[in-house]
């Protein structure tokens, strides 16, 4: 009987995109989104979980799958950027003691000095642009 369950379900998912990173994300926020409304009772809470589940549940049964796959694309990629840029945070606030960071005065690509070393020319390893800073 089990079986028979497990095959059709197969079948009807085949060609379907299925789950995804951003179609998970999506139902977390549904949960949060739902949780919260019924904390607060603000019902627009609710309203934007059950379109978080709805989304989700188009997602995982469409079969544009190169569509689909293009959003899940977009979505990893603005993550990646967040958690790069939330990590990189971090390690500065543990280096503060050792290095002054700052950001290159042409490209804004982001530096570092040793604390200490007094005024220093420093050549930005991007654009090579070259400036005075002070650590």
């Amino acid at each position: 009987m089990w079986q028979k369950i497990k095959d059709g379900f197969r079948n009807f998912m085949m060609g379907r995109h299925g789950g995804d990173q951003l179609s998970l994300a999506l139902l977390i926020g549904g949960i949060v989104l739902s949780l919260l409304s019924s904390i607060t009772r603000i019902m627009i809470f609710y309203y934007l979980g059950l379109a978080a589940y709805i989304w989700a549940l188009f997602r995982m049964f469409s079969r544009n799958n190169a569509k689909r796959t293009a959003e899940n694309a977009k979505y990893l990629d603005f993550t990646r950027n967040f958690k790069t840029n939330a990590s990189q945070f971090f390690v500065r606030l543990k280096n503060m003691k050792k290095y002054k960071y700052f950001r290159c005065p042409e490209c804004k690509a982001r530096l570092r000095l040793p604390r200490k070393v007094g005024e220093v020319t420093v050549t930005c390893g991007k654009c090579h642009h070259q400036f005075k800073q002070k650590a």
